[in-house]
């Protein structure tokens, strides 16, 4: 499965917000020099969907803020836990 995600690199707060059921905004601390940014977005998303980093893939937008990422087909009617949400 495809998302979009609309990154948000140098923010003081890291966090997700669901956009629509395909798309997400992500905040991340990490300025967006040699792919720090990309590595911190997909460690957000991990943790934010509880599934290991190796399962996530940047597909586009490496040097953009909008990127594609693939995601296991299994997230799509995915809903964060309680504990989830206060992560983020």
């Amino acid at each position: 499965m495809h998302l979009t995600i609309v990154a948000k690199p140098k923010k003081k707060q890291e966090k997700i917000i669901k956009i629509s059921s395909d798309s997400y905004a992500v905040s991340v601390k990490e300025p967006p020099v040699d792919g720090r940014a990309n590595g911190a977005i997909i460690r957000s998303l991990s943790k934010y969907f509880s599934i290991p980093k190796s399962q996530i893939f940047l597909l586009s937008g490496h040097t953009s803020k909008i990127k594609v990422v693939e995601v296991p087909d299994h997230l799509h009617n995915f809903e964060p836990l309680p504990k989830q949400k206060t992560l983020f």
